[in-house]
């Protein structure tokens, strides 16, 4: 009797080891190898299997091409009933591709597909494949939504080869997978969930939908971190990764692309959740920019860049007195060690010691800003809080912040400013290299290239 073959991967970047180890030494991760059981005879049972597929790929062996000799006749894309979600996966859904959405739970994950899915079906051929719930929890959901259930194609299955064999049958143009972590293949030696279970039936899937020419979504969890359960190996076969977020008290959800090989990454797409399910927000900006009635020190409008469009966002900061040894610096929507590094400049080049205060900073709404060009902003509301003055409602403000204390440009914008001029604000603070030639009608835009000249203009 042959000898099953173990492994042992790192379940954080994917690294194969001969033996366990408690870390791993390409990333450095504690406590995160385990045991993978290959089995026999898997890989030649596989390549046996998607012999006979007649897909893009073609059986037998593939032929050499130069570049030039490659058809450039790009495929249509399928739009999928949201502008918000064909605007994350770059213009709509490509066939062939194989695509994962990841979320804590409740966050909407099953309740996007299963409204998209309804409407696709009612143009194209789709099959939604269920691992978690019944079929009957399904349906109740979609007619509890209002949902047009006569042509989506059901499936109640957990087997990965099962799946693919219907899905010959049927030929389906998408199909949603929910979830991955409850797929399983026979020859993988592991229970349903585990590393060598969830990167097995992923790659499968991903082979079949580039052979087949079917698009594919796949529902991942979460772990307690936010991040996608299981390898880190899954996000690199797979074509486009997006995380749908949103708290449980909230009624809007974001959907933010983090990979995407047919369009731009960090796209953002806007829902709220309703009792008819998710809709879509066509202007997020005027979301959160939902400021209150009276005006108080420490808020400012900044521009934010996401994907491609502007968002304007509120920032909020509180500057008091500390009581501790050590002042505490909360970030929230934001890089803490950016925090920390601001600060630095602020007393340096500005001659503001805010050693002994505790600084809190809060991006309304729920967005996560990654970018530099809040960084002005963050600057001049830490001010407005530290003195108690309160700054003009219809001012604007964006530009990164260097370490000697220069104001830096940011790009696109010419598109921040136009944005900021929409919705009603006839002030902008922004770096002197993005001053345009001509500023937007009824907006007066205040150029600087020095950190102190910012303060000056305040």
């Amino acid at each position: 009797m042959a000898k099953n073959k173990t492994a042992y991967v790192c379940n954080e970047c994917g690294q194969d080891f001969p033996r366990w180890q408690g870390q791993c030494n390409t990333c450095q991760a504690w406590n995160c190898i385990t045991e993978v059981r290959l089995g026999t005879g898997t890989s030649a049972t596989r390549t046996h299997q998607f012999a006979g597929y007649a897909g893009a790929a073609g059986s037998g062996t593939a032929k050499v091409q130069t570049l030039d000799k490659i058809d450039l006749n790009a495929q249509p894309r399928i739009a999928s009933s949201f502008a918000e979600l064909d605007r994350v996966l770059g213009g709509g859904i490509v066939p062939g591709s194989a695509i994962l959405i990841g979320g804590h739970p409740g966050a909407g994950k099953s309740t996007l597909l299963l409204q998209t899915l309804c409407q696709l079906a009612q143009v194209m051929p789709a099959l939604y494949v269920t691992g978690e719930e019944s079929l009957q929890q399904v349906a109740m959901r979609a007619h509890r939504l209002g949902l047009p259930t006569a042509n989506l194609n059901m499936l109640s299955e957990t087997s990965v080869e099962a799946i693919c064999d219907i899905a010959l049958q049927e030929k389906p143009k998408v199909i949603v997978i929910d979830s991955i972590q409850v797929m399983h293949m026979s020859d993988v030696q592991s229970s349903p969930g585990s590393v060598s279970q969830v990167r097995e039936s992923a790659s499968y899937l991903t082979r079949f939908a580039k052979q087949q020419g079917i698009a594919i979504i796949m529902v991942g969890h979460v772990t307690k971190d936010g991040s996608l359960a299981g390898p880190k190996v899954l996000e690199h076969c797979i074509d486009c990764s997006v995380m749908f977020e949103g708290d449980s008290d909230s009624r809007y959800r974001t959907l933010r692309s983090h990979k995407n090989r047919f369009g731009a990454i960090n796209e953002l797409g806007v829902f709220a959740m309703t009792e008819r399910g998710l809709k879509e927000v066509a202007n997020p900006s005027a979301i959160f920019l939902s400021r209150g009635e009276e005006a108080a020190s420490g808020s400012l409008v900044m521009v934010v860049w996401e994907g491609t469009r502007p968002l304007l966002v509120e920032l909020q900061v509180l500057v008091d007195s500390s009581a501790m040894a050590n002042p505490r610096r909360v970030a929230v929507g934001m890089d803490a060690n950016r925090l920390a590094m601001l600060l630095a400049v602020m007393h340096r080049h500005g001659g503001l010691q805010m050693s002994d205060q505790d600084v809190f900073v809060n991006v309304v709404g729920g967005v996560k800003v990654s970018e530099t060009s809040a960084d002005l902003t963050l600057l001049l509301a830490m001010v407005s809080s530290f003195r108690g003055e309160i700054l003009p409602r219809d001012l604007v403000v964006f530009g990164e912040v260097g370490l000697s204390g220069e104001i830096r440009p940011v790009p696109n914008g010419q598109e921040r400013l136009i944005e900021a001029a929409k919705h009603g604000f006839t002030r902008a603070i922004v770096p002197k290299a993005n001053v345009p030639k001509k500023s937007p009608p009824g907006m007066q835009v205040i150029g600087v290239s020095k950190l102190s000249q910012a303060l000056e203009v305040l």
